[in-house]
């Protein structure tokens, strides 16, 4: 499956056109409809809660946004629904009002969460919820046994696999060796089938990107452009921008 061209066609919104200080906080309906006026793809993150529902949310845990605390995941969506954002004064929102919300206007870019645990519940709650959508969307994960779901559930949704250099650190050491060695350096492509890879902009060029993108037609995009050297990097490697704190428009 090739990347469509709408996903490269325009800038896409890290969590949306988010701007705290104006009360739009990331992955939350205002941010999303910023993005739509400005007609930016959206790129979004999705988690499942305790009961089953498909949320709008980027961490594991509420800490860092809400007041409140605990993890997404052990939370019901009205637990959920009760707790305030810090900036803003909406309410975490579900994938079906996120849809409801955009109904098609521009593109989707669904990021879905994982622990690397093979629990694969968010993309069962997930597939009857995309399937029903109209709109350009397209769906990806660190995790390559997340798409490999979604290849089984959707296979005519295009997906993709989200990497980085996997570094060791705080972020990846819970992962051995070995396996950020092959999710460095996207061995589980043959497998997933991926449309498209979206890289982080600091650890491009990569060998595999060229490959996939030369020889198998699969499209990049790179997160998260914040400089104008960053993007400059991101038009020499033939990549579209995931962008935020600033108007690629006006830029």
């Amino acid at each position: 499956m090739r990347a469509p061209d709408w996903l490269t066609a325009r800038p896409i919104a890290h969590r949306g056109y988010h701007d705290a200080a104006a009360g739009r906080v990331e992955n939350t309906l205002g941010a999303a409809a910023a993005a739509a006026e400005r007609g930016f793809s959206i790129e979004v993150d999705l988690q499942r809660t305790a009961d089953g529902e498909v949320v709008v949310f980027h961490d594991d845990t509420v800490d860092r946004l809400m007041h409140g605390s605990g993890r997404v995941d052990t939370m019901t969506l009205a637990e959920l629904r009760a707790l305030r954002f810090r900036d803003g004064v909406e309410r975490i929102p579900t994938l079906a009002e996120l849809f409801a919300l955009v109904a098609g206007a521009v593109p989707l870019v669904l990021e879905l969460k994982s622990l690397f645990d093979g629990d694969r519940r968010l993309e069962a709650a997930v597939a009857p919820i995309l399937a029903a959508y109209r709109g350009p969307a397209v769906v990806m994960s660190f995790d390559p046994d997340s798409m490999r779901a979604m290849k089984r559930l959707l296979p005519g949704i295009p997906r993709g696999l989200v990497a980085d250099a996997y570094r060791k650190g705080p972020d990846w050491d819970f992962l051995s060796p070995p396996r950020r060695f092959a999710l460095r350096h996207l061995l589980a492509a043959p497998a997933v089938q991926p449309a498209f890879v979206s890289y982080a902009i600091d650890d491009l060029p990569t060998f595999e990107t060229r490959l996939l993108e030369a020889w198998f037609g699969v499209g990049l995009i790179t997160w998260t452009v914040r400089t104008r050297a960053q993007r400059e990097k991101a038009k020499a490697v033939g990549a579209q921008i995931t962008f935020e704190g600033f108007d690629p428009d006006a830029a």
